[in-house]
């Protein structure tokens, strides 16, 4: 008896997963590491079909049609776009080549997502999103996948009901010659406290070093200190989010666990653990197993990719009513970046 119960659970699971069918062909512009690790297998794992893959080199695009041989590789990017089949792209690229990219399918009335950042600055963002608005049957969204992390999902979700004091945060990686550490990496907590506490104001900026900048923000209902640097280590890069409310303090580290400390009662204004010290109560809210490796344990999931990439075809495909967050909602985070971008000059 309990052996079929067993099996009928995995069976209905199973059926579950598999019932949710995508009806729509998409392309990709771009096969680099990030795309490779993080954005192609959970398109495989969604079921996403890809008619395209479009990359620049002769070379890479053989080499990619010997891995994806039901996936037209191709270096053009006017053909996918003049395919009326083709109903979104996905473009994951060079930064620096993002902006016009966006620009070219956008103006094809194809649906776009765009890995971050979107584009360079914020009168390039100003234009996509004009670009696109007015235009009902085209959705475009950028890749900033921290938003949909189930443990930024869980805090989202508690901090409408209980007002943030304060947060502090702390954004450690490695050097990163690279590219612009302000946009390709800091974009991504500059995002993340906007998106969890609202548009910001500047109370105090200060560059420490070439690399390294500390932060003061004011947003309507709280204030909070930020630390960004690139002059730690990427073996031990670090994301802490400490956020303070009147009901007690929530640390999201990493984006893999997400705890609560309640703050302890008081009689008479004289706070009981100083009477009788007891130990602290901490409430794990979300916490990655990293011994059961299944889809919520893995880490394309946990730091918000499948729920990202799940959302945008969603919501081009209009199933269940989904609805993405669109361009127009990063624009508080560019008007942060161009403000701080002008005061580390």
């Amino acid at each position: 008896m309990m052996q079929d119960l067993i099996k009928r659970y995995k069976s209905l699971r199973t059926e579950r997963q598999l019932a949710t069918a995508y009806h729509g062909r998409y392309a990709f512009v771009g096969y680099g590491q990030h795309s490779m690790t993080n954005l192609y297998p959970v398109l495989d794992y969604l079921g996403v079909p890809l008619k395209y893959i479009c990359v620049t080199s002769d070379n890479k695009a053989q080499l990619i049609a010997g891995k994806r041989p039901f996936v037209k590789v191709t270096t053009s990017l006017e053909e996918i776009l003049h395919d009326e089949e083709v109903s979104g792209i996905f473009v994951s690229a060079t930064p620096s080549a993002h902006f016009s990219l966006a620009s070219k399918v956008l103006k094809s009335g194809k649906s776009l997502f765009i890995e971050k950042p979107p584009c360079a600055t914020l009168s390039e963002l100003d234009e996509l999103i004009a670009l696109q608005k007015g235009r009902i049957n085209q959705f475009a969204m950028a890749g900033l996948q921290k938003r949909y992390a189930p443990a930024v999902q869980i805090l989202k979700k508690r901090l409408c009901k209980q007002s943030p004091l304060s947060y502090d945060l702390h954004y450690l990686t490695g050097a990163y010659p690279e590219g612009n550490a302000l946009l390709d990496l800091f974009i991504h907590p500059l995002d993340l406290v906007t998106f969890l506490f609202g548009k910001p104001d500047i109370l105090a900026c200060r560059k420490v070093d070439s690399q390294s900048f500390l932060l003061m923000l004011r947003h309507p209902q709280t204030t909070g200190s930020l630390e960004l640097s690139t002059s730690y280590s990427w073996t031990s890069a670090e994301e802490q989010l400490k956020v303070c409310t009147g009901a007690g303090v929530y640390r999201l580290s990493q984006m893999e666990t997400l705890t609560f400390e309640p703050v302890a009662p008081t009689v008479f204004g004289i706070p009981t653990e100083k009477i009788r010290p007891a130990g602290r109560t901490v409430q794990y809210l979300f916490d990655r197993n990293n011994f059961n490796p299944t889809l919520v344990n893995n880490q394309v999931h946990s730091q918000g990719y499948f729920n990202e990439l799940a959302a945008f075809v969603d919501t081009v495909e209009s199933l269940n009513g989904s609805s993405a967050p669109g361009l127009e909602t990063v624009r508080d985070t560019y008007v942060l970046i161009d403000e701080i971008a002008q005061l580390i000059r």
